[in-house]
């Protein structure tokens, strides 16, 4: 057995993950005076933070909080209580209260001063510390046994008992496992009865039949200032073109709408405009003005002003055949015909779409079936495109979730037994 002593008014609270939404639930019930055990499988806390820190850390966006809901698509409605209670505002305090500034980009996006995670994690652990928060690295969940008990595996992958009065479990969802979020927890919690929808990848490339020239010659460029259209929903940024497909903002974002055609037709349609800063009109107009004697490749170089690797593109998804006319060919260009096979493997994308389904949660973020066993962060069935917006939900649903075990165990303290 492994023990977590409490005092005469705290509650023994074990937090099983520690990402983003399992630290802040962890800092939440602290803050409350419970004492707090984390639980984590892999050799350090916070890996798959630090992983998205390579690009800056993106911890959330300054747009209009309506805008910004509606970013979490199906997932709003579910999420808004949540982020509405920790809103990016907060984010930013509770930064500058560890003592990292923050600043807005260009784009609205949210950034510590410092572009990296490592100082924000560091001093949130040091936060932890502080509170008394243990932490219980290279130690992994094996079974929920029920009544607070969890069968732990340690290190040396003994089986070891943990007893406590609530769990928060945050175990994230089944992206970048060599991270730690493998997913691992969904048939466990099927088990139980309860309903996990299937984790599938989300903010993923998208696999793409390119010829064997395109894919040799050009895996790696970018394509920049584009706009990708599947069905109603487009989107406008840069996207790579990699030697099976694309991957990049542009393509991540149509995430939820690729999957569902996937899922219905076998193959998504994707609409590509290499120059969406641009109408076709004028576009063409530019075409039919090009030097006379000026080669298909210069044409297209100069007068359209396309990347060696936009032509390729451009070329590949014709077969080479590529309209003379220039209304025709601005058309084209506006619009080029891909066709995506597959997303790409779970294991390489952002993040995850599915997990434990909303009607199995409490507004407190408890499990209906299992009281005092709480969720948060992406191991819950919600998607959102990067800019901020998945650690946003992460912080928030990590506090959300804590919140709701201070609740539980006032309660249940409250109508403990005295002797």
């Amino acid at each position: 057995m492994i023990e977590i002593s409490p005092g005469p008014t705290r509650g023994r609270v074990v937090v099983v993950g520690a990402g983003p939404a399992g630290l802040m639930a962890a800092e939440t019930v602290a803050e409350a005076g419970h004492r707090v055990t984390i639980i984590e499988q892999m050799p350090s806390a916070g890996r798959k933070f630090l992983m998205a820190g390579r690009g800056g850390l993106n911890l959330t966006h300054s747009e209009p909080i309506e805008d910004f809901l509606g970013r979490y698509g199906t997932g709003r409605a579910p999420l808004d209580a949540a982020i509405r209670a920790f809103p990016p505002d907060a984010i930013v305090a509770w930064a500058n209260v560890l003592g990292q500034q923050t600043f807005i980009g260009t784009s609205g996006r949210v950034f510590p001063k410092a572009m990296k995670a490592s100082p924000l994690l560091r001093a949130w652990l040091a936060r932890l510390g502080d509170l008394g928060v243990d932490m219980r690295l290279r130690h992994r969940l094996s079974a929920l046994a029920g009544e607070g008990q969890l069968i732990i595996r340690d290190p040396a992958g003994a089986r070891g008992e943990m007893t406590a009065d609530a769990v928060v479990l945050a175990l994230g969802g089944a992206s970048w496992p060599r991270l730690g979020s493998d997913g691992h927890w969904a048939g466990e919690l099927r088990d139980k009865g309860i309903d996990v929808r299937p984790l599938e990848p989300a903010n993923s490339g998208i696999a793409i039949s390119w010829s064997p020239d395109l894919a040799e010659g050009h895996a790696g460029a970018p394509l920049k200032r584009i706009a990708l259209t599947c069905g109603e929903q487009t989107s406008r940024g840069e996207a790579t073109i990699t030697a099976t497909g694309l991957e990049g903002g542009a393509i991540y974002a149509l995430s939820p709408v690729l999957r569902e055609a996937l899922q219905r037709d076998g193959t998504a349609a994707l609409s590509l405009d290499l120059r969406p800063d641009i109408t076709t009109e004028a576009l063409a107009a530019r075409l039919a003005s090009a030097r006379k004697g000026d080669s298909r490749a210069n044409v297209l170089r100069k007068a359209a002003r396309l990347s060696p690797a936009a032509v390729a593109v451009l070329r590949d998804a014709v077969a080479n055949r590529l309209p003379a006319e220039p209304t025709a060919l601005a058309a084209l260009i506006k619009a080029v015909p891909l066709r995506g096979t597959a997303l790409a493997d779970i294991a390489t994308a952002i993040s995850t779409a599915g997990g434990v389904a909303w009607a199995e949660i409490d507004e407190s973020f408890m499990l209906r079936k299992l009281p005092g066993i709480f969720c948060a962060g992406e191991m819950l069935d919600w998607e959102a495109p990067t800019g901020g917006y998945l650690l946003q939900a992460c912080f928030a649903t990590g506090r959300a979730a804590g919140l709701g075990v201070v609740a539980h165990l006032t309660h249940a303290l409250k109508n403990q037994p005295t002797h």
